[in-house]
């Protein structure tokens, strides 16, 4: 009987097709640029969409509901055959899950043509067969301990369902679009706590020697948990001052994490180091949190909220998909300068949409976050993409 290395070798389909971090990586991110240069143009009044979301509903919408899928997607789909072994869905069962986030990317561009309901019930297709098809490969490798990470897709699916139903019904509560960013960010914490100390920890043990990053023990379990029911407030009450007082506490405890991970011995490595600057995201947007909730007049809520979304979101989706193209298309694990340089970007606008929040040279740095988030991920794809669309040499 061939071996799965075998099999997968056998594979004599379109590249693009041969392992899920392929399709989904590049139409991610090709989706990521696409809807935020379309979110810019409707604002302009220089393009008019057939859609029954405002713009910016519409906006908000593609980038949790529409670009974070698809990375969330490519992601698992190449980890859960490294975590149970069995082989990765490639091919026709691979070309359905993708046809059906683009179908959900269709419904809601034309939900205007279709109608909201029929839009919102082909978006909840995506999310629903993901999730299927994850639970699958994890109990039948027996792997029953990552299904964990069912629980944020599940998470998503009903945060994607909460965001429609509230369209709809003209609710402008929010509750699907908090939900969806917090999924997201718990979801950074949950991988982020496996990865980056590993991949630091495997990066530093061939360099002099020095504190490596500490395993997973209790107090990281205690500080998702403190962050889970952080979160929790947020979704259910976005503006409780007891909200703001949990969110200083994550803010710290995470950061107290960060540093646990030895991240500030990584600058010879930006491949790594990247990891780390992009959780640190996380603990700010925490801090931004109870900032808006408190002092809404120094730092607007919304504003706050891409600590996360432009910064923990964004910057952690290319970290972790510039890694993992390199990784599993035979490229050694080191960031050149073309890869710094999307890096840089992605921190620019991050941290040109926080400075924005807080009202200083809103107009200019708006401007300046879009564009380089526009850059950012363009350069993903003209750096990354060939290595996406043709077979590993």
């Amino acid at each position: 009987m061939a071996t799965s290395a075998e099999q997968i070798r056998s594979y004599e389909g379109p590249a693009i097709l041969s392992y899920g971090f392929r399709p989904f990586f590049f139409f991610g991110c090709l989706w990521a640029l696409a809807a935020m240069a379309l979110w810019l143009s409707m604002l302009q009044g220089r393009v008019a969409l057939p859609i029954t979301l405002s713009p910016v509903q519409w906006h908000v919408h593609e980038l949790i509901f529409g670009y974070v899928p698809a990375v969330v997607a490519g992601f698992l789909l190449t980890a859960v055959p490294n975590w149970t072994g069995r082989l990765p869905v490639v091919g026709r069962p691979l070309l359905l899950l993708f046809v059906a986030w683009v179908a959900g990317r269709i419904a809601l561009i034309t939900s205007e043509l279709i109608g909201a309901p029929l839009a919102a019930a082909i978006d909840l297709i995506f999310l629903s067969a993901l999730g299927a098809v994850i639970a699958r490969e994890i109990i039948a490798g027996n792997n029953t301990r990552n299904l964990k990470v069912l629980a944020v897709v599940a998470l998503l699916w009903i945060a994607n369902a909460l965001f429609h139903a509230e369209a709809i019904t003209g609710s402008t509560d929010g509750y699907g679009t908090r939900l969806g960013v917090a999924a997201t960010v718990f979801l950074i914490q949950l991988i982020g706590g496996r990865i980056i100390p590993s991949f630091t920890r495997n990066w530093l043990a061939r360099r002099e020697a020095g504190r490596l990053p500490v395993v997973f023990d209790r107090f990281d379990a205690l500080i998702l948990v403190v962050s889970a029911l952080t979160l929790c407030s947020w979704v259910l009450m976005p503006t409780n001052p007891g909200t703001a007082v949990m969110a200083f506490a994550a803010a710290v405890l995470n950061l107290v994490r960060l540093f646990r991970w030895a991240g500030y011995r990584t600058w010879a490595e930006p491949l790594v180091l990247i990891l780390h600057i992009a959780y640190a995201f996380v603990p700010l947007g925490f801090l931004l949190l109870g900032l808006g909730i408190l002092q809404p007049g120094m730092v607007s809520p919304t504003g706050a909220l891409h600590g996360w979304t432009a910064g923990a979101i964004g910057i952690m989706t290319l970290a972790v998909m510039t890694r993992a193209t390199r990784g599993h298309t035979g490229q050694e694990l080191t960031a050149a300068v073309p890869t710094q340089v999307i890096y840089a970007l992605a921190i620019t606008s991050a941290l040109a949409r926080i400075v924005a929040a807080f009202g200083i040279l809103r107009d200019p740095m708006l401007t300046v976050s879009a564009t380089a988030w526009c850059l950012a991920f363009a350069g993903f794809l003209v750096v990354y993409g060939p290595l996406l669309v043709r077979s590993r040499q």
